[in-house]
């Protein structure tokens, strides 16, 4: 069992990072890192994400949190990336970073959060940077 993150190297990201890092301290369990990437992605932004998660791999050692980071680039999107992960862990909670919207764009939220918020095997934590 573990906490599954979905990370991109934005400010949502780094804040459901950061939520997954002090849920994992609480409840003494790993934190399993997310990030899906496009099959049809470039080569130089295949290697720039490889780039940011050593950093993150990194930043999490430091700090002393068990982990795994995962690059998933099968094809599938995030939200089936996240939600089979979670199951084929155990998860016992999934962190997903969201942005803030128009005040239209509050109506609805986006189709892979929904996803996930509706799908996941666990439940879900959502979180926002904090405001600037």
């Amino acid at each position: 069992m573990g906490i599954v993150v979905g990370y991109l190297a934005t400010p949502e990201g780094r804040a459901a990072l950061d939520a997954a890092v002090q849920e994992a301290a609480v409840r003494g369990r790993p934190v399993v890192v997310v990030v899906s990437t496009r099959p049809d992605e470039a080569e130089d932004q295949r290697a720039a994400v490889e780039e940011e998660l050593g950093r993150v791999a990194e930043d999490l050692r430091g700090r002393g949190v068990e982990h795994e980071v995962r690059m998933l680039g099968g094809g599938g999107d995030v939200a089936d990336d996240l939600i089979a992960t979670a199951e084929e862990v155990g998860a016992e909670l999934v962190v997903i970073g969201l942005r803030r919207r128009s005040p239209v764009g509050k109506l609805i939220l986006g189709a892979n959060a929904q996803r996930v918020l509706f799908d996941a095997p666990c439940p879900v934590l959502t979180v926002k940077p904090a405001a600037r």
